[in-house]
């Protein structure tokens, strides 16, 4: 099922998320539903604070970033299959910062170039409640970042300066309000 994705200015993107375990009701669905959005909506992750639920839970598909210019065949690889991380920790960043131009299905119509580290080293659990202990690099690592920033109430937006973020402020406002225009469904904080 196709959920709604909240906008930015709703509260729950600025909550840490709380750790589940493997009996959180409905959980194998609630992954499913996180696919369908995702894939729905176009993006290449989705974390449960998008869909209005404050948990450590995302997803991610980085597939598309492969048809990007310039990446190899090895990343490319790397960038394939469904991924879910429950109660993930980035346990390290390490390597140069580099720039890429991010955007969120929370924050439609916004792209900009934002600095992470290329190398992280995360703790998770799969959606079979697996233990993992991972050290990823390149665009994949960069999602995965993104989507971790969300269960930690922080958005890409909090990573740009504060003259982007002065010259950001009314689309911002505009987006908190519902006047935007999509492709999926999405969920605005009430006035």
């Amino acid at each position: 099922m196709k959920l709604p994705v909240v906008a930015y200015g709703m509260p729950v993107l600025r909550k840490k998320g709380k750790a589940i375990d493997k009996d959180y009701p409905g959980l194998q669905k609630l992954i499913d539903d996180m696919f369908e959005t995702m894939y729905a909506s176009e993006g290449v992750g989705l974390a449960a604070p998008q869909i209005d639920k404050s948990i450590r839970l995302f997803v991610v598909d980085a597939e598309p970033f492969g048809n990007l210019e310039g990446v190899s065949e090895q990343e490319k690889e790397r960038l394939k299959g469904k991924r879910v991380f429950i109660n993930a920790k980035i346990l390290e960043e390490t390597g140069k910062e580099w720039n890429f131009t991010e955007g969120c299905l929370s924050i439609p119509g916004i792209n900009e170039d934002v600095k992470r580290k290329e190398k992280i080293t995360i703790e998770y659990y799969d959606r079979d409640f697996n233990k993992h202990t991972e050290e990823i690099d390149g665009l994949l690592a960069r999602v995965i970042q993104h989507e971790y920033d969300h269960i930690e109430g922080i958005l890409f937006t909090d990573r740009l300066s504060p003259i982007k973020k002065r010259l950001l402020k009314r689309k911002l406002e505009n987006i908190s309000k519902g006047k935007v225009n999509v492709s999926y469904r999405m969920k605005f904080p009430k006035k």
